[in-house]
């Protein structure tokens, strides 16, 4: 029973947000909300320390003794996950008591952020791809709420975007399940696995489908609008972990656990990730407002990911892991950070500020120990996992593709450091002499994530041995992970 709270305590909390909220506009919803997420988060580290570091926990829930026929399953990977989407979701709602004051309702607001860790918790948990399926288009319409909630045609326009390209994107997923059940009989992970079903057409929709959850070029266009449009801490959230889980989660699921990994998938997932890093690189490069040039940068970063991945060596899912993890963590950093700053000087154009690190010293800290870890400097965390796919390359001899991943991160250092001196450094712009460090729980949210970085990066050896070791063997050992035999939990 104790893994269906991952998806039950934000779902219950969220039915009782609008409730909540009309017995107090403020302060019953960002405490239910907040104990939610720290509950979530304290459940996720309980398991880790009891986890054996190998093997899947299956629980089959029960209503009178009688099976459901509805299961979740634990693994390394999935442990990773639930840990990555609860850091990140407290984070964010710990950063919302502030900051999601200017922006009408905060129990909607709270409520459809819960809806959106619940499913996303789901995807993670479940075993069968329609359910998967259906959590994905839970998890995309609380999205669309977020990014809605912008209240501007410009939020508007994101979020139009946003969901008519997920829409596609779910649509190729859909057909792609179409296949493999019209093939196998089946939606379930496992017994897909042990068919032995492949098909190029489904391989195809899946690639398509996931590849534009996760903003892979050339299926990015969704995410520089949406990101600039809404709140910050939508971005914060989705770069952080949406799109790692509907994205990168669900096509590693699939492509390692349910149908045989081979060079040909290998191949475009290696294509798609050179490029990502390429493009998104230098189309962070001409951005003035800050959440474009980050949303961009996510584009680069989660390029790193599928290029670990996509070489499908175990080193090389190490470092894709290791960096997801990172990303997850500084970008959300980052993009709160962005929030923080236009919150304090009323925009995040980087060409009107100026000099906010005399009245900001927080935030400016916390925006230079994220950028550092983007960029991949040691000892943050970022460097680590970049510097794993860097020799994972030299590894298969793809040296040229190493250089690039190299020089990217030079590129990405040197592209954040400018936005570093154009916001926070120099002389204070006319008009921001009385810009003010943000409250307490925005920069309490900022500075946590910020340790995190610093913490994951000196502490990287016990990061690799504890957490991504485990849900990289998952992928390493592809299809015999599904096909193993569960723990049945009481």
């Amino acid at each position: 029973m104790f893994l269906f709270i991952f998806v039950a305590l934000p779902l219950i909390t969220a039915s009782f947000m609008l409730i909540a909220g009309r017995f107090s506009r403020k302060l019953l919803p960002d405490f239910l909300a907040n104990l939610c997420f720290f509950l979530l988060l304290c459940a996720s580290i309980a398991i880790s320390r009891l986890w054996p570091g190998a093997g899947q926990y299956s629980h089959v829930l029960k209503w009178f003794n009688t099976n459901l026929n509805i299961a979740v399953v634990l693994d390394g990977l999935s442990l990773l996950m639930i840990f990555t989407v609860s850091l990140v979701a407290l984070s964010t709602g710990l950063f919302s008591i502030n900051y999601m004051n200017r922006y009408g309702s905060k129990s909607l607001f709270y409520a459809i952020l819960l809806v959106l860790v619940a499913s996303m918790n789901a995807i993670v948990l479940t075993a069968d791809l329609f359910t998967m399926y259906i959590f994905i288009e839970s998890a995309g319409i609380a999205s669309y709420g977020l990014v809605s909630l912008g209240g501007t045609k410009y939020s508007t326009e994101g979020a139009f975007k946003y969901l008519v390209l997920s829409a596609i994107a779910s649509s190729f997923i859909l057909l792609g399940i179409a296949g493999v059940f019209v093939s196998t009989g089946t939606t379930g992970i496992k017994e897909i696995a042990g068919s032995g079903f492949f098909s190029k057409f489904s391989v195809i929709l899946f690639l398509g489908g996931f590849s534009l959850k996760c903003a892979l070029v050339p299926f990015h266009a969704w995410m520089p609008d949406a990101y600039t449009a809404a709140p910050a801490v939508l971005p914060a959230i989705s770069s952080g972990v949406f799109v790692k889980v509907a994205g990168i989660y669900a096509m590693a699921r699939v492509f390692f656990n349910m149908l045989p990994f081979n060079a040909e998938v290998s191949s475009v997932m290696v294509y798609l990730g050179i490029i990502s890093i390429i493009a998104g690189a230098f189309l962070a490069l001409g951005q003035a407002r800050l959440r474009r040039m980050l949303a961009y940068s996510s584009i680069s970063q989660v390029g790193y990911i599928i290029l670990g991945i996509g070489l499908g060596t175990p080193l090389g899912i190490i470092g894709g892991l290791l960096h997801l993890f990172n990303h997850s963590v500084f970008k959300a950093l980052l993009f709160l950070n962005a929030g923080a700053v236009e919150y304090a000087a009323g925009t995040d154009d980087s060409l009107k500020l100026g000099g906010l690190g005399k009245n900001m010293p927080f935030t400016s800290t916390a925006n230079i120990v994220g950028l550092l870890s983007a960029a991949g400097v040691p000892p943050l965390n970022g460097f680590w996992s970049k510097l794993i796919i860097v020799i994972a390359l030299l590894q298969v001899k793809m040296f040229l593709y190493a250089f690039v991943a190299i020089f990217i991160s030079v590129l990405t250092l040197w592209y954040l450091l400018l936005i570093q001196r154009r916001v926070f450094f120099g002389k204070v712009r006319e008009g921001l002499q009385n810009t003010r460090e943000v409250p307490f729980w925005m920069n309490f949210s900022m500075v946590g994530l910020g340790l995190v970085c610093v913490w994951a990066g000196v502490s990287f050896a016990p990061v690799i041995l504890k957490w991504i070791l485990p849900a990289a063997n998952v992928l390493i050992e592809g299809i015999r992970t599904s096909l193993s035999n569960f723990v049945i939990g009481g």
